[in-house]
């Protein structure tokens, strides 16, 4: 299983990426030298979105149309929560 995941930084910006363990990667991103190089200078962050996908391949496309969203469209896919 793949997790496509929203983390919002202590600086309001969002990061979004995807992992098989999701409780370990975000605590990857708030202390270790494993999170991303994005998030290392923006801790603490918090998961806000999460996504489950049976496949790679999926989870990796729906992170590159996250990605490509306005921080508004962001915002708005958080507040309806996670599928």
């Amino acid at each position: 299983m793949y997790y496509l995941y929203i983390l919002k930084c202590k600086d309001g910006t969002l990061y979004t990426g995807i992992t098989v363990g999701l409780e370990h990667r975000v605590i990857e991103h708030n202390t270790s030298k494993r999170g991303a190089k994005y998030t290392k200078s923006r801790r603490p962050v918090k998961l806000v979105y999460s996504r489950r996908f049976r496949n790679r391949s999926n989870a990796q496309k729906e992170e590159a149309r996250i990605k490509s969203l306005s921080r508004n469209e962001k915002l708005l896919l958080i507040e309806g929560g996670a599928d």
